[in-house]
């Protein structure tokens, strides 16, 4: 049953009571940190920015006191992935694509074009996906749902105010939404399991290994949404037990404050991610 061990390839979502400097910031400016170095993973097109990006990722990860093992376990299941998607952008992305660039082509038949601009995309998105990946794992690493939801509330706060923008009950959402994917991955893991202690053929042998797991994604798919339906009306229920009744006029019990050492770890963010931006990388 190895194979079917899911929950511990899925790092989003997971939070590890560690006690390093990332955990102790305060959420609103980690929230900040998250957006910037995001934009930078975002909108960068030439391999040495990227290498810097994940080499950044990475020492992230060490000051997290995070094993490093653990937080690329994650990556496992977004592999198949990567690669479908690397095949496809190599094989199908012309210089027409590319807006008029100078493509070096090195192979060519019918609507196949391999050239340096696709095989360019297709490693700059596969460093984007992984730096995307690693870094939403180690914000929910660090972070709790609390502080999230609270960190997210107060940095929407201002458009609340002026645009009567539901900050609190989006933030709600979005924590949600990140704490239940490692439940639903058991709930998987649980299901996959059952069935095929039941003879089910799940397509874990064979030739065409990936049609056959493709195919028998139906019976999977069914109880699997069947569950997350019980789920949503159990956590319903629960929060009208307790009386929720949304963002307005709710006073919080935690208050952030934030410290200098907060502001120098943002400010560093701010100008590594405009450096990126800016710098002019060769192509």
């Amino acid at each position: 049953m190895e194979e079917f061990e899911f929950v511990r390839n899925i790092t989003i979502g997971q939070y590890l009571a560690l006690h390093s400097f990332v955990h102790r910031m305060d959420p609103r400016v980690k929230l900040i940190c998250f957006v910037f170095l995001v934009g930078a993973i975002t909108f960068t097109t030439s391999y040495t920015a990227n290498a810097i990006l994940l080499f950044v990722v990475i020492a992230l990860i060490r000051v997290s006191q995070i094993p490093i093992r653990y937080a690329l376990s994650g990556l496992k299941p977004a592999v198949p992935i990567v690669i479908l998607l690397a095949i496809l952008q190599i094989t199908f992305y012309t210089s027409g694509f590319a807006g008029g660039s100078n493509c070096v082509s090195f192979f060519r038949w019918g609507p196949i074009d391999v050239n340096s601009c696709g095989v360019q995309l297709a490693v700059v998105s596969a460093a984007r996906f992984v730096d995307l990946l690693i870094l939403t794992s180690l914000l929910t690493f660090s972070t709790t749902v609390t502080e999230l939801t609270l960190g997210t509330e107060q940095l929407l706060a201002p458009l609340q105010k002026r645009f009567n923008f539901p900050a609190h009950e989006l933030a709600l959402t979005m924590t949600i939404a990140l704490r239940f994917i490692p439940t639903f991955a058991e709930e998987l893991e649980r299901i996959m399991k059952a069935q095929v202690s039941r003879g089910a053929d799940l397509g874990q042998r064979g030739a065409f290994r990936f049609i056959q797991q493709t195919r028998s994604l139906l019976p999977l798919i069914v109880p699997l949404f069947l569950s997350a339906l019980r789920r949503a009306e159990e956590l319903v229920l629960a929060m009208e037990a307790r009386c929720y009744v949304g963002g307005r006029g709710r006073t919080h019990y935690v208050e952030f404050k934030s410290r200098p050492s907060d502001f120098v770890a943002l400010a560093i963010v701010i100008l590594f991610a405009a450096g990126i931006l800016l710098f002019p990388f060769a192509y």
